[in-house]
């Protein structure tokens, strides 16, 4: 009989540039990780780690969808980023123990890989072009064949022509730049209201990006109805969703082509296995939404390897919000995260295939963060959508 793995110690790392790390060690000195965090609330995130700790301390580490669910339901209020985001690191770290106690990676523990390599790609901003021209060439450089960059600057609810007629300049740089050599996705990143998206895809359309991303805010998805029959370009969105059950309306509706949940917002793996085989059902692809560190990309390029519907994974390396410290900065292993001819290799590492540079780690910890998004607001004053 296999010996018992007792949840023994917790630790969280609120690191530079804006990430919080979870370590989960073990009776047996088994050690998981995991990255619960919501940019701009990692504090908030933290304290609700902590609230957990009274489910987990003592508990099986191998009991993991039996503490996903008494995480979940045991509360009595569910779901939304605080709650989901702490529980998505927890889960990280004990599908990390799981793999590393029986010796196999994770993607075989969710029933092996369909797979053998995942394509990647990188953000490169979005505000100027001669700036785009020189980061979509790093990632080229890099090894990257696909980009994505924001469509827009801060939008007003119906915007001026000049500003509709400024969204398609950077796009069509690249498109003359690259030809069609390089993928680029648009990040509309809900700064778009109804009344202007349909616009903007008529500016767009004549450069084929790859997908358009949350064209409307989540919380609008109903708006979708009216905007997916406009267009053929594929419809992404999903970041701001953070369960199977807010996946559902929208796959009902049959508005969307790319869905884009966050290992580190969307309940862990152990979710968004669920929401990408639900997915699945409605054939619609998924592209894990990943502008965080090395453990949320190492979660997702799991979930990729085993999910036949997974399209492209996003990676934050060289992002404007690393300042100081970039993706593989507190990662031993930096060279199983190269990117070879647009793909990352499937890992062969055993649990999450990521080891942790503990000593960096704790020196960064003294330094800390204090990360939160901008707050734009319009010419006359009123906010707008960052």
């Amino acid at each position: 009989m296999a010996s018992q793995i007792i949840i023994d110690k917790i630790e969280l790392f609120k690191v530079p540039p804006r990430w919080l790390f979870l370590k989960i060690t073990t009776n047996e000195g088994i050690v998981g990780w995991g990255e619960p965090v919501v940019e701009g609330k990692a504090e908030t995130v933290e304290a609700c780690v902590n609230e957990l700790q009274q489910y987990l301390i003592g508990k099986s580490a191998r009991n993991i969808e039996d503490i996903w669910q008494i995480l979940y339901r045991g509360g009595f209020y569910r779901g939304g980023p605080i709650l989901m985001s702490a529980i998505s690191g927890i889960d990280q770290a004990l599908w990390d123990i799981k793999g590393k106690s029986l010796g196999i990676p994770v993607y075989d523990l969710l029933g092996g890989a369909v797979r053998q390599k995942m394509k990647m790609y990188c953000w490169i901003g979005g505000d100027n072009p001669q700036v785009i021209l020189e980061q979509a060439q790093e990632k080229v450089n890099a090894g990257y064949q696909a980009v994505k960059m924001n469509a827009t600057g801060p939008m007003d609810w119906i915007s001026s022509l000049q500003d509709v007629k400024k969204v398609a300049n950077n796009i069509k740089v690249l498109r003359e730049e690259f030809g069609n050599s390089l993928d680029i996705g648009l990040d509309f990143h809900g700064r778009v209201h109804k009344g202007m998206v349909k616009r903007l895809i008529d500016e767009l359309t004549p450069y084929e990006p790859m997908f358009i991303e949350e064209p409307v805010l989540s919380e609008n998805n109903e708006a979708l109805k009216h905007i997916y029959p406009y267009t053929s370009i594929p419809i992404a969105t999903g970041e701001r969703m953070f369960s199977r059950w807010d996946f559902k309306p929208l796959l009902e509706q049959g508005t969307v082509d790319i869905i884009q949940p966050d290992l580190s917002h969307a309940g862990g793996i152990s979710e968004v296995r669920r929401i990408a085989t639900m997915a699945e059902a409605y054939d619609v692809a998924i592209a894990p939404h990943c502008p965080l560190g090395p453990i949320s990309l190492a979660s997702a390029l799991h979930l990729d390897f085993v999910s036949a519907n997974a399209c492209i994974q996003e990676s934050s390396l060289g992002i404007h919000y690393n300042q100081g410290y970039d993706l593989l900065d507190y990662v031993l292993n930096s060279e199983d995260f190269t990117v070879i001819d647009g793909y990352i290799s499937l890992f062969k590492k055993p649990g999450l295939g990521v080891e942790i540079d503990e000593e960096k780690l704790k020196e960064a910890q003294k330094i800390g963060h204090n990360w939160s998004n901008p707050i734009w607001r319009g010419i006359d004053g009123n906010f707008t959508e960052w």
